[in-house]
């Protein structure tokens, strides 16, 4: 999951829903509220520990920490000097992750069908969204978080792709390679607030409408898809704070040739579609759906 929400265009929740812990996922944040907060806020440590499922939320905090430390300055590499075969691996691992995902729908009615289709218009239209600049002062970092934690726990809509789109996806890459904690802090302090809140939205609606609510993730994934496409060309471009060239708007185009640069990038997508289809046999097997 961490490794997902780090590249712009992935999401750290379309992992979780491969490994089939996603609703799991929501319900743990939930039992975060009011309650367990004012307790530990008193310092009543065990009684948190039996309000909160803590050694799965820590499991999962660790590993999202630990991929943002080591692998963010890897994929930040990758995404400027190859972002072509970054994009072919992700394009196949989330196109296979909405083929899996789709047998957890018991019923495809029209109800599961329209959200499909609506939610996969809205993620296509989102991510070709142009991104804006906005100033680092501490609010809006920590708007930023709010809004982007609740995009990383939906499979599909990147994180990181938010925070392209707000202006803040440099600022914090460059707060997690340089370990500045003041800019990291008030960013989690902001996802903490949005996605305890978000939690609760989602796990309503899983309980009320699962096949509706599943059919519409899916949605959003396959919708994804025209950000992860890996052939691009840039129509425009924008001066980073830095006084770097960034890409400010793209266009899919068609791939340009058949030689081995072409056939690199279709074998990582077929080694992610692969994967993914992998990981949903271990889940499948291990009985974690």
């Amino acid at each position: 999951m961490g490794a997902s929400d780090v590249v712009p265009g992935v999401s750290g929740g379309t992992m979780a829903f491969i490994l089939g812990i996603y609703e799991e996922l929501i319900d743990a944040i939930k039992s975060i509220d009011l309650k367990v907060i004012r307790l530990a806020l008193s310092l009543k440590v065990k009684a948190v520990l039996r309000a909160v499922p803590w050694q799965f939320l820590l499991s999962i905090f660790i590993g999202i920490l630990l991929a943002f430390l080591t692998l963010a300055r890897g994929l930040e590499w990758l995404l400027e000097n190859q972002p072509l075969y970054l994009w072919s691996f992700f394009f196949g691992l989330v196109l296979a992750s909405g083929l899996t995902v789709s047998s957890r729908v018991t019923k495809w009615g029209i109800g599961a069908v329209t959200s499909l289709v609506v939610a996969a218009i809205a993620a296509w239209f989102i991510v070709g969204l142009i991104p804006v600049q906005t100033s680092d002062t501490p609010v809006t970092i920590f708007l930023s978080g709010m809004v982007a934690i609740c995009a990383m726990i939906l499979p599909g809509i990147s994180g990181a792709f938010i925070l392209f789109v707000l202006g803040k996806y440099q600022t914090m890459l460059n707060a997690l390679t340089n370990f500045n904690v003041a800019t990291i802090g008030i960013f989690a302090a902001g996802a903490g607030v949005g996605i305890i809140s978000f939690a609760r939205v989602v796990s309503w609606l899983f309980k009320r409408y699962h096949d509706i609510t599943v059919a519409g993730l899916i949605g959003l994934m396959l919708g994804s898809l025209r950000k992860l496409w890996p052939w691009k060309e840039t129509i425009s471009t924008t001066l980073d704070r830095h006084g770097e060239t960034i890409p400010l708007v793209q266009i899919n185009i068609a791939p340009p040739s058949f030689g081995p640069e072409f056939f690199a990038a279709v074998g990582l997508a077929v080694l992610g579609f692969v994967l993914v289809i992998a990981l949903d046999k271990i889940a499948g097997q291990k009985g974690f759906e």
